[in-house]
């Protein structure tokens, strides 16, 4: 435990602990990502909004760029303001309204400045990752935990919102519906869940028309069961539990609905413990819990999907309210090592190409994380934390 408390009193000293210090990492990172290189994820993405004015079919491939679109027609409208620009200069806002909106979810949860501190450093280089590939991802995960926020502030109406916007946009947004049981007006919120769920289906008509957007909602449906296909076979995609298992074991013939039915269950069981629901560190233990779930039980996530997962690991370090021990610190060095590092050129190269890469290792930190939460969940007593807000 020293080893701990020295690294976190190495991030108070003034400098480090300053929040100007950290806005103005995560601005930086975004400016360095976009100065780097025009990410063709982009390009994919600034088309959406032209090709839903022009109205050409979202999800086919075009000679200005390689890959395909697998967002929402709803997507033609959050990328509209950055589509406007020249490539380079879209990006460069694109990337800070990601980075910055992540920043500002986080800084809103009622968390000691500490703890808010840690976040933001712990998830700085992974941050970066995401940021390289220019991924809504981030934005994601500003939105699972902005859906949080909201719910413990009862304010329904922006936490229907926010899930309704990441489901419409890229579906992983549904996971905010894991928040219902603590809201105080769930009447209220299926409400606002229903009235924004007509209000994002058609919005995209504001700027094409009824009948092309839906042709493009059977489309994008299509899109996402061939991506499945695809992502099962790719190196790149399919980095999760279900990845790991796969090519670890180098078995095909069974179905990844087994695998996920039982994270379900896992993830459900620690629902039964009702009177712990009362207490924010448990409500902030199922948070981390569902920042992690919806990364490993799918078979989209990539390298840049992590950024969500990661917040979900600094959430379960920090938001307890016991001390940790010497194993929960070395499972938070083992995923900084292997999850976040092992992509960059900090990692050994034939490490990452032939074990890492090839085994979905990068997984492998979270799961194991992922499930010691899932049995702290189910085990300990949440009763006694502070939430003072500093």
């Amino acid at each position: 435990m020293k080893q701990t408390q020295r690294f976190l009193l190495f991030f108070q000293k003034p400098l480090f602990s300053d929040y100007r210090t950290l806005f103005g990492l995560w601005l930086l990172l975004p400016i360095t990502a976009a100065l780097l290189k025009v990410n063709n994820n982009f390009l994919i993405f600034r088309y959406v909004f032209w090709h839903m004015i022009d109205q050409t079919s979202l999800y086919s491939a075009y000679p200005e760029y390689w890959d395909t679109n697998h967002y929402g027609p709803v997507f033609s409208l959050v990328i509209a303001p950055f589509a406007l620009f020249p490539p380079r200069v879209g990006l460069l806002f694109w990337l800070i309204a990601l980075s910055l909106s992540l920043y500002y979810a986080i800084r809103k949860l009622p968390l000691i400045k500490q703890k808010q501190i840690f976040i933001y450093w712990f998830c700085a280089h992974e941050l970066l990752t995401a940021l390289f590939m220019a991924q809504f991802n981030i934005a994601i995960a500003a939105m699972i935990v902005a859906t949080f926020y909201c719910i413990q502030k009862e304010k329904e109406m922006w936490a229907a919102f926010y899930i309704m916007l990441g489901t419409f946009v890229k579906l992983y947004g549904i996971v905010g519906l894991a928040f219902f049981f603590f809201s105080k007006h769930k009447i209220k919120f299926v409400g606002w869940l229903l009235l924004w769920a007509v209000i994002l289906l058609v919005a995209p008509m504001l700027i094409s028309s009824p009948e092309f957007v839906f042709s493009q909602y059977v489309e994008w449906l299509q899109s996402l069961l061939s991506k499945n296909g695809e992502n099962l076979a790719s190196i790149a995609q399919n980095i999760s539990f279900l990845g790991l298992i796969r090519r670890v074991s180098h078995c095909t013939s069974y179905s990844d609905s087994w695998v996920v039915l039982s994270g379900l269950i896992v993830f459900a069981l620690p629902y039964l413990r009702i009177k712990q629901y009362k207490h924010e560190a448990f409500r902030y233990a199922l948070l981390a819990s569902v920042l992690l779930f919806v990364v490993l039980f799918s078979t989209g996530s990539e390298s840049s999907t992590y950024i969500i997962a990661f917040i979900g690991v600094a959430i379960w370090y920090v938001a307890v309210p016991w001390k940790r021990s010497k194993w929960d610190v070395a499972l938070l060095a083992f995923a900084m090592i292997l999850t976040s590092f092992s992509p960059s050129d900090l990692f050994p190269t034939y490490v990452r190409t032939e074990f890492v890469q090839p085994y979905a290792l990068k997984a492998l930190p979270c799961v194991l994380i992922w499930l010691k939460l899932s049995y702290e969940m189910c085990r300990r007593d949440y009763t006694s934390i502070s939430n003072k807000t500093n």
